[in-house]
């Protein structure tokens, strides 16, 4: 049931690339998603992207950091960040990460 929405109610249908970052102490993180050509934007109408929401069970996780990027005046991919200020925070994210990766098939490699 993790799921990720551009406009409440509308599940976007592409799976990011997604890249994560955590503070030495464990205290803060960061997670970048990237989505190429996700569906809520095949209208052409970026009017409709209100933020990133973050579904599953436990509830929800949203951020308003969504960028749109364009090519040749194209809007080609979304580049989204939620900043995690706490190992709460973190917790509630991986948790939300483990459900919707094994939901859509994503793996875990360590750089």
């Amino acid at each position: 049931m993790a799921k990720i929405q551009f406009s409440r109610g509308v599940n976007e249908e592409v799976v990011p690339d997604v890249r994560l970052t955590r503070s030495r102490t464990g205290d803060t993180g960061t997670a970048t998603f990237i989505f190429t050509n996700p569906t809520i934007l095949e209208q052409g109408n970026t009017d409709e992207v209100t933020g990133m929401y973050l579904l599953d069970e436990e509830g929800e996780i949203v951020t308003r950091e969504v960028k749109v990027k364009f090519i040749n005046g194209r809007a080609e991919a979304l580049e989204a960040v939620y900043i995690m200020k706490s190992s709460d925070e973190w917790d509630r994210f991986m948790r939300f990460m483990e459900r919707y990766a094994e939901e859509n098939g994503l793996g875990l490699s360590k750089s």
